[in-house]
């Protein structure tokens, strides 16, 4: 999830979700709230500890934060390099991924109708439209950070749309790529507290939707997914055609400057296909056993 909240176009929440850990997580970060402070007032002590632990499924919470930790802290740099020096191949890569992704989720929704069609399309459309906004350029101050964090964060957590893409939207993703790198604490912990406000407010709304209308919800969301392989698209060029990873520009591989590179992009393609449908398949086996 940490690798793929990286990449502007991919979101660590299509992680989660063929991995069969979603509702896991949507259910554990809603627990989180005022609620807590009762729970452990009534046991008390070492015990009331343990049941806010238990309360907010904390020891899954944390192996997954410290294995989103570990990729942040490992993988950013090397993620930066690729998108800046090799564009082309870690796009086809994540484009693989996103595509494997789509065709495991549609086989899970089961008796499609006009109401469940229409939620795909329309998560599909709205992906779309915001991956075709016009980037912002702004020097952002701490509060703007802290707003920016609340958005991505919520985009982060659903499926298809990518927070570091919302963060790149708004202007703020190089600004917190550096603070990361350089240890910013101050803007760290600032985009930090952002993210923790919006993901207490955004998870308990779709916790909601999930627990009631799972098959609809699901068809909406992998609506989102489909739609971000606009962003994805490998074959990217800025407005006078040369390369450049941050450029929106998608177009035709015979129209790319350098070639198509059809061996490299389309074996990169299937890689992160093959990645994806092994992760899908661990997931399963894990929640049946």
């Amino acid at each position: 999830m940490g690798a793929a909240d990286i990449v502007p176009g991919v979101s660590g929440g299509t992680i989660a979700l063929i991995a069969g850990i979603y509702e896991r997580l949507i259910n554990a970060l809603s627990s989180i709230g005022p609620n807590l402070w009762q729970i452990f007032r009534q046991e008390g002590g070492i015990k009331g500890l343990v049941a806010v632990w238990r309360q907010v499924d904390a020891t899954f919470l944390l192996f997954l934060l410290l294995g989103i930790a570990t990729s942040f802290a490992t993988l950013a740099g090397i993620i930066k390099h690729l998108l800046d020096n090799q564009p082309l191949f870690i796009w086809s890569f994540f484009f693989g991924l996103v595509v494997a992704t789509v065709f495991i989720l549609l086989s899970e929704i089961q008796r499609w109708n006009i109401g469940r069609a229409a939620l795909f399309v329309t998560g599909l459309v709205a992906a779309v439209v915001i991956s075709s906004l016009p980037l912002l350029t702004t020097t952002p101050s701490l509060p703007y950070l802290f707003f920016a964090g609340a958005v991505a964060i919520c985009a982060m957590i659903l499926p298809g749309i990518s927070g570091s893409f919302i963060l790149l939207l708004l202007g703020a993703y190089d600004a917190v790529l550096e603070a990361v790198h350089s240890l910013n604490f101050t803007i760290i912990f600032t985009v930090i507290a952002g993210m923790a406000t919006g993901l207490l407010l955004f998870t308990r709304a779709l916790k909601w939707l999930l627990s009631r209308y799972y098959q609809a919800t699901l068809a909406l969301l992998t609506g989102f997914i489909a739609g971000s392989l606009v962003k994805v698209w490998p074959w990217k060029v800025d407005a006078l055609g040369a390369l450049n990873s941050d450029a929106i520009n998608n177009v035709m591989p015979w129209q790319y400057p350098t070639g198509p590179h059809w061996l490299t992009t389309v074996g990169l393609m299937l890689l992160g296909a093959i990645l994806v449908s092994l992760l899908s398949w661990w997931g399963t086996r894990s929640n049946r056993a």
